[in-house]
């Protein structure tokens, strides 16, 4: 019997293994429900779309928000945003290398480290001031850096990378 119970843990644990070795399938990234508004594409590790991994706001909202509120270049007065980190909405989709190209919705591009997500608290805003961001306004995806939340990031170059009606990036 207890030979019996020992060749079963043995064989238990090979089809544990088994299951561990395709559970990335079970935790791929669902495919979005409603339209999708950022695309991810190059060094992806969980597409739910051919090669891409999409998003709708849904997905991008059930993600942990962040919010803070800094003085930004384009408004008078310090702005609250809120979204998810960057890295968070990197990690959902398993993009990895070294840089990110961001390219908005008239495909203005901007290309910057993918260090900065790890780096500095940067959200993609899905609200500003507490409201849905039109299209008119920056919308509906903003790349926002926590300007006021260290000096450095008061130079033009982090302005740059904040990239306003955000339609897609590109993991390098």
């Amino acid at each position: 019997m207890k030979r019996r119970a020992v060749v079963f843990a043995k064989l238990l644990g090979v089809s544990c293994l088994v299951a561990l070795a395709h559970a990335p399938l079970a935790w791929a990234l669902d495919a979005p429900k409603d339209k999708v508004v950022l695309t991810i594409t190059g060094k992806v590790g969980a597409p739910n779309k051919g090669p891409a991994a999409l998003f709708d706001m849904p997905m991008l909202q059930k993600l942990p928000q962040r919010t803070f509120t800094t003085q930004t270049p384009w408004e008078p007065k310090p702005t609250t945003f809120t979204g998810p980190l960057l890295r968070d909405v990197l990690a959902a989709a398993q993009a990895s290398g070294s840089t990110l190209e961001a390219t908005a919705l008239n495909d203005y591009k901007i290309t910057f480290p993918l260090s900065d997500a790890k780096d500095f608290d940067v959200v993609i805003a899905v609200k500003m001031n507490g409201e849905d961001i039109p299209v008119r306004t920056k919308g509906p995806l903003f790349i926002v850096y926590p300007f006021d939340s260290k000096p450095e990031l008061k130079a033009a170059k982090y302005y740059e990378r904040s990239i306003w009606q955000l339609k897609s990036l590109t993991a390098q």
